[in-house]
């Protein structure tokens, strides 16, 4: 066979060059989708900090490849016959994440916040075997989610410097939280600050109650009481108030576990801690009083009552959170 001339076989090796063949197709062609899929995405993200996402869109942007982008996919039932409290709570944390990320001075599209409502999206929601809501789930660039992409919501509460953390660990995005301005404390600050220059005015210069002990034993009292019942640990992991079962409707107020807590189980150990210290107020006054015999005995039956019931409440939530703790008192 002839040999083709020296120009003629430059030109194919050029063509042949310049088509690439079958692979160099197909990698434009991964290319192509996946610069539409992240141009839809950013133009989204441009109008709402939370993409919201139905199964369709779920199925294209998130699960189907190629995909060199992270999504935190929050799947949620935020419509008010879901009756979800904790969704809602949840919602507004993740709006701050969202918000905090998108507008950043670090924004990018290596990662991007979604959203699935089961209303939106039940066959999601099947797809994944999910039967509680909210979740937080990442899909990583790269491969399936594993283990530690799914959010420990009930360990770690959902405020949104606990999801930043998490991102963090997951993605490698450090996100700065900038919450909107809060003007609770100050105005609470003022109002503490009038009441008291009001009973300064009122009182003249007779401040005695100043120097009442009573006065600065219950404010003590109730100061100690919030803080063992957990109101600090609230303020810095931002629990849900309580847990509602999607499928019986039953709600939950005490959590089973040692390693969390629940907003309503912070009240009732407060409850329970306060009816334990007043049974040994009324306890001691019967015994140091100056009370008639009668009355003292009254004071003394309550006391001793209040302290038994409150407490064996108290030892029976101890007994719920560390399971197989042997000891209990009247109830189980």
């Amino acid at each position: 066979m002839a040999a083709l001339p020296v120009p003629l076989l430059a030109l194919v090796l050029l063509l042949l060059a310049g088509c690439g063949g079958p692979g160099a197709a197909g990698q434009r062609r991964k290319e192509m989708v996946l610069s539409e899929k992240v141009n839809q995405l950013m133009e989204w993200a441009s109008k709402r900090s939370v993409i919201r996402m139905n199964g369709d869109k779920f199925r294209r942007l998130v699960k189907a490849p190629p995909r060199n982008y992270s999504v935190i996919v929050m799947f949620t039932a935020l419509q008010p016959h879901r009756q979800c409290v904790v969704c809602k709570q949840a919602d507004e944390e993740y709006q701050i994440l969202a918000n905090s990320w998108r507008y950043s001075s670090a924004f990018t599209n290596k990662i991007f916040f979604a959203m699935v409502d089961f209303d939106e999206g039940s066959d999601v929601f099947q797809m994944l075997n999910m039967n509680s809501a909210p979740t937080f789930i990442n899909f990583p660039a790269k491969g399936k989610p594993k283990r530690g992409d799914t959010y420990e919501l009930q360990v770690r509460g959902f405020a949104a410097e606990q999801l930043a953390r998490w991102v963090a660990d997951r993605t490698d995005v450090h996100i700065r939280v900038i919450r909107p301005p809060n003007y609770a404390g100050p105005l609470m600050l003022g109002l503490l600050l009038a009441v008291i220059g009001g009973l300064v005015y009122l009182r003249g210069s007779n401040l005695d109650f100043l120097y009442n002990k009573t006065g600065w034993a219950f404010a003590a009292l109730c100061f100690v009481l919030a803080m063992t019942s957990g109101q600090m640990w609230n303020h810095i992991r931002g629990p849900p108030y309580a847990h509602k079962n999607p499928h019986t409707g039953q709600v939950n107020y005490i959590h089973g576990s040692s390693q969390a807590q629940f907003v309503a189980e912070t009240h009732i150990v407060l409850l329970f801690n306060g009816g334990v210290t007043l049974g040994m107020v009324l306890l001691h006054e019967a015994a140091t009083s100056d009370m008639d015999v009668g009355k003292r005995k009254i004071m003394c039956i309550a006391g001793i009552g209040l302290v038994v019931l409150f407490f064996s409440w108290l030892l029976s939530v101890f007994r719920s959170k560390y399971h197989g703790y042997p000891y209990s008192f009247l109830m189980s």
